[in-house]
């Protein structure tokens, strides 16, 4: 995990105690990118904020790769991965306010698993593809749907600030084609899946994109979402959760500073 605690960015591993009470076992560094140890230090949790578990150096996302979102757009099966890049400067963190722009009147939540890559990716084979993965975190990929329709492409409508709610936390050694995926706006069930679902895999979609580009410590894929798409607005509070991670939830306030 990755939280704010006394002035200060901390990196940490989240543990339960002999009374079941949760506590963070800090961490020297950024377990992602360096090899942190741990430092022997105990913090409640209760007495930090979350933070989104990694600030990637860049994130690159997948469209359309599961065949009921698909078929709820009215849109085509594509014969490749449909893939766009998403700004850095879009990731916010759990409990971190969706802001709603002005620009848009249709504005819709997308529970998606996101991928934390571990180790640097170039022309990955997918046989040995999950190797190079740190692990797994929630993903909200918050999109401006009309601009979407009106530009033809997605990357701008998903590039606003706070459009990328990421967390709770990564989880290593998870079975990334087994995992339960849902989303709930004001607690109402909105999506529900397995992203054993997905048309392109996650070791697949490694292999595709290294082919092209490098993938560097701290980098996400974002994997695509499953059918239940829908409207957000100001006041609304939106979740993610996978199974084997927790629940990233977020409010949404409108975007007028």
């Amino acid at each position: 995990m990755r939280f704010g605690h006394e002035g200060r960015v901390r990196f940490g591993r989240v543990a339960a105690g002999a009374d079941g009470a949760a506590f963070v076992e800090v961490l020297s560094g950024d377990p992602v990118r360096t090899d942190a140890g741990v430092t022997g230090e105990l913090v409640p949790v209760s007495t930090v904020r979350l933070l989104a578990p990694v600030a990637p150096g860049k994130i690159v996302a997948v469209g359309r790769n599961y065949a009921d979102h698909i078929a709820e757009m009215g849109m085509g099966e594509p014969t490749i991965p449909r893939l766009f890049l998403k700004p850095p400067s879009a990731v916010t963190g759990p409990g971190a306010e969706i802001r709603y722009p002005a620009q848009s009147r249709e504005v819709e939540y997308e529970a998606e698993l996101a991928v934390v890559i571990g180790r640097r990716a170039r022309n990955v084979n997918t046989a040995d593809a999950l190797a190079y993965v740190f692990g797994y975190t929630c993903a909200n990929d918050v999109t401006a749907r009309d601009i979407q329709r009106a530009d033809g492409q997605p990357s701008w409508a998903k590039a606003f600030d706070t459009f990328c709610p990421l967390g709770p936390w990564i989880v290593p050694g998870l079975d990334p084609t087994n995992l339960g995926i849902r989303s709930t706006v004001n607690g109402a069930p909105r999506q529900g899946a397995n992203t054993g679902m997905m048309l392109t895999p996650v070791a697949d979609l490694i292999a595709y994109i290294t082919a092209a580009l490098t993938l560097e410590p701290g980098d996400v894929v974002l994997t695509g979402t499953p059918s239940g798409v829908g409207p957000l607005k100001p006041g609304d509070t939106v979740s993610v959760s996978i199974d084997g991670i927790g629940t990233l939830e977020n409010p949404v306030i409108s975007g007028v500073e």
